[in-house]
This record gives C-alpha cells, sequence and structure tokens, in this order.
C-alpha cells in the first residue's frame, strides 16, 4: 500500500521543452529499478511546465528515490529550469491500483 508520495513540478526555459520531454521518458527504465517506487508518472502539464507524481510504501522509500539518479540529474540541469524545481512531500489518503 502507498502511504507517500513525491509531486514535482519543472518550469522550463523557453526552447528546452523537448529536451526535458526526451529527459522524463528516458529517466523510466532507472525508476523501474528502484524497488521502492511503486508508481511513477512523468507529465506535461501545460507548453513549458512538466511534471512528476511518484509514490512510495513509506518514508524509507522516498528517501531512497530523492537519493538516487533521476534526482540527481534534476539538480545537474540546472540551466533548463526556468526557476528551480518544485518538490512537494505529500501524504497518500486513499488509492487505487497501487
Amino acid at each position: 500500500m502507498v502511504k507517500v508520495a513525491l509531486l514535482v513540478r519543472l518550469e522550463v526555459k523557453p526552447g528546452h521543452e523537448q529536451t526535458v520531454a526526451d529527459f522524463l521518458a528516458g529517466a523510466l527504465p532507472i525508476v523501474e529499478a528502484e524497488p521502492a517506487t511503486t508508481t511513477w508518472y512523468a507529465l506535461r502539464l501545460g507548453p513549458s511546465t512538466f511534471g512528476i507524481f511518484d509514490t512510495f510504501p513509506d518514508e524509507a522509500g522516498r528517501k531512497a528515490h530523492l537519493a538516487g539518479q533521476v534526482a540527481a540529474a534534476l539538480g545537474t540541469h540546472a540551466d533548463l529550469w526556468a526557476s528551480p524545481p518544485h518538490i512537494e512531500m505529500v501524504d497518500i489518503l486513499a488509492s487505487k491500483g497501487a
């Protein structure tokens, strides 16, 4: 059962939208190898706004993900972001299928 999640909002500088879309799509195999990441979604919310929503069974899983390769890559690509990635730690109140 999932209990915690991350909601990440990414505002992209003009001209970098496809680079970010490709980066997020390419991150899927990395996240699939994380046993404590229950679900992971890469989202496009608007022309230059992207997001990530992922769920975990517990705080240890969430911390492991935050210490992983995808989070590190987000931090090393500061040239892509119009503003720093906004990361929210959220609690899951109810879910279906995860």
